[in-house]
């Protein structure tokens, strides 16, 4: 997954979950958070954003906040090095499923099919290798504490709908599984966030038990690109 158009911006406040206002160049402009989760840990006033412009002259704002360098714990907010320091995260929420898109063309797959109709829900990706069927729902995590990635970073309905569905799929004969696109490197597993969302964290639970593969895809992430890297991890 690459961009093109980046340039680097201050993050100084995010007005609701669709905007934020961003110092560029000097000039403070209001832009577009690719995200709609809260991202309240990454989001902090003086943080080291980058934004693709974009190529659209009837849109009203003219960039999207892609990624952001959470700041490095043990730093004051007047420190030099607070901007400069950390880990980058990817908060684009469309660029996981371009991401496993790319990473499932490589998979030896005889065919893949995005949004793919199953129950009541728009699964990710269809696929199809020797007859056999295959279900994949991807889901981005940008939560991570010491490490590890927690998902959702808030209540989902939609994402526990998908995990019930899965859950039907593996039951009907299909390979099924969720895939957790870890947006930053330095991310080794993604576990379910239950304070958050106690249901989801159930209905991983249960998928699971219902023969659902829980999938955890290492991701290295640059200013202007997201990509998967490395080999699937499967969490405890």
């Amino acid at each position: 997954m690459i961009y093109h158009n980046i340039c680097r911006g201050v993050f100084l406040a995010r007005p609701n979950r669709f905007i934020a206002r961003v110092e560029i160049g000097g000039l403070e402009e209001t832009v577009h958070v690719k995200n709609t989760g809260r991202c309240r840990e990454l989001l902090v006033p003086g943080a080291e954003v980058w934004l693709a412009k974009s190529d659209n002259p009837a849109r009203k704002t003219k960039y999207d906040l892609i990624a952001v360098r959470k700041k490095a714990s043990g730093l004051r907010e007047d420190d030099a090095d607070s901007v400069h320091s950390g880990v980058l995260f990817n908060i684009d929420s469309q660029a996981p499923n371009a991401a496993a898109g790319e990473w499932l063309a490589k998979q030896g797959f005889d065919r893949i099919v995005p949004e793919y109709r199953f129950g009541q829900s728009r699964i990710d990706f269809f696929m199809e290798r020797g007859g056999e069927k295959y279900l994949l729902e991807v889901k981005g995590c940008t939560l991570e504490r010491d490490g590890v990635g927690y998902f959702p970073d808030a209540p989902t309905e939609r994402g526990t709908k998908h995990l019930r569905e899965l859950a039907q799929a593996a039951a009907q004969g299909y390979h099924a599984a969720v895939a957790f696109v870890m947006q930053a490197d330095n991310m080794t597993v993604v576990l379910p966030n239950a304070e958050t969302d106690p249901a989801f964290a159930a209905a991983l639970e249960n998928a699971k038990q219902a023969g659902v593969q829980i999938l955890c895809l290492p991701c290295h992430v640059e200013p202007d690109r997201l990509e998967i890297a490395g080999g699937v991890r499967y969490p405890c």
